[in-house]
């Protein structure tokens, strides 16, 4: 079976051989098993494959969110983002909160439940991001980039408006926003985003792209890092 790339089935038939699992099962019974097997371990590797391609910093959960009431955080609106309908509406989410807040960590872990769900992710610092296009556009390889981002059903841009765009970030942001939905977390309000992004008129283009139905979280609170003694 694992030469015909059933790993999933031939690791459960190696089982079951050692557990004397076929005896306790009908002919029926037992291939159902083994197909079932199969089924969950092609799952569990796709997710495995779309959480290293999203290139998240660390894990994350949504079960693991705190609710303290300080932090002022809906549960039955973390409930509905968890079921992802704000995808099939074509409406992006807005994360904003002081330092240490959990903005990262609320993003992460819907990113990570869109990876169980098979969409296809990408985590990025915003600034990093502009760094890593505009030294791509440098050598020519810049559409290869694009189209990485092109195959994302979700963009998380993390950190964003920390650092004003220059003209070819701000050019490049117009680019990769288009045609996908996106989560971003940032520090300053929304609001304010239109001096980040540092350009009247491309501010008014991607603002108007990003904020029609957008969701939006505000977050509370003393720092998540204070609070742990991190």
């Amino acid at each position: 079976m694992g030469m015909y790339g059933l790993l999933g089935m031939y690791v459960a038939f190696k089982a079951s051989q050692e557990n004397f699992t076929l005896d306790k099962m009908t002919n029926d019974e037992f291939t159902s098993w083994l197909i079932t097997n199969e089924w969950d371990d092609r799952c569990n590797r796709t997710i495995e494959r779309l959480v290293k391609a999203a290139g998240f910093r660390y894990e994350a959960s949504l079960e693991h969110i705190d609710y303290d009431v300080d932090r002022r955080l809906d549960r039955n609106l973390m409930q509905r983002l968890a079921d992802f309908g704000f995808m099939s509406e074509g409406r992006n989410l807005f994360i904003v909160g002081s330092t240490g807040t959990g903005k990262s960590y609320i993003a992460t872990a819907l990113g990570y439940r869109a990876c169980q769900k098979g969409h296809r992710v990408l985590y990025a610092n915003t600034a990093r991001l502009m760094a890593q296009l505009k030294v791509a556009k440098a050598k020519g390889s810049i559409l290869k980039e694009l189209k990485k981002i092109e195959c994302t059903e979700l963009l998380i841009l993390d950190d964003f408006g920390l650092q004003p765009l220059d003209t070819t970030a701000r050019n490049l942001l117009m680019d990769i926003i288009e045609d996908r939905l996106t989560i971003i977390a940032s520090q300053i309000p929304v609001g304010a985003w239109y001096e980040a992004i540092a350009d009247q008129t491309v501010a008014d283009a991607i603002m108007d792209r990003i904020i029609h139905g957008a969701i939006k979280i505000q977050l509370k609170g003393e720092s998540m890092r204070k609070r742990i003694n991190i």
